[in-house]
């Protein structure tokens, strides 16, 4: 299967939504909110770098529940600037 290449838009909503997680996170640790959220540290570092621009929905849901984020709030802060 072939992935078609993401969007300049795509990669940019993906690198806001890792800076939203990482500063949700705040102090804690990655490895503590990974493990908490049933995914793997390197996992939540390449959403936070940018790397997985595009996470799976049950993937985002379950930081945003652990990071006490409402989906609501992640979607209207990654969404386009301007929309």
């Amino acid at each position: 299967m072939v992935r078609t290449p993401l969007t300049p838009e795509e990669r940019e909503r993906g690198e806001r939504l890792g800076r939203l997680l990482r500063a949700a996170r705040g102090g804690r640790s990655m490895a503590e909110i990974a493990a908490e959220a049933g995914i793997s540290a390197e996992t939540l570092r390449k959403i936070e770098t940018g790397r997985a621009p595009t996470p799976a929905f049950f993937t985002v849901a379950a930081l945003a529940g652990v990071l006490g984020l409402s989906m609501d709030e992640l979607v209207a802060m990654c969404a386009p600037v301007g929309v």
